[in-house]
């Protein structure tokens, strides 16, 4: 004849609550570094800086890309990375155990 355990406690004497559950992780993206974008984004702040500190180089030439303009455009091309990034932060998240076929 088999004992039958008290409501509230398992079969080895510990209560349920104190059991503890563990929360499944999950991976929303990948790290930035890895990412294609993060690679064109470093590739059009060099493009756009180097094209500035060579067009209009000379002499009597005007300089028609200044610096101020230059750091306009790397300012606009972080705000276009960053919010990429947001967007691809906000995707669904797959659980970290979960391997893909």
């Amino acid at each position: 004849m088999t004992a039958a355990s008290s409501p509230g406690y398992s079969e080895s004497g510990m209560p349920r609550s104190t059991y503890t559950t563990a929360r499944p992780t999950s991976t929303e993206t990948k790290p930035s570094f890895k990412t294609t974008e993060f690679f064109v984004f470093v590739a059009a702040v060099v493009a756009v800086l180097i094209a500035s500190a060579v067009v209009g180089r000379g002499d009597g030439m005007v300089d028609r890309f200044p610096a101020d303009q230059a750091w306009l455009y790397v300012t606009l091309l972080s705000i276009g990375y960053l919010i990429s990034r947001g967007l691809a932060k906000s995707g669904s998240r797959e659980p970290a155990g979960r391997t893909r076929d």
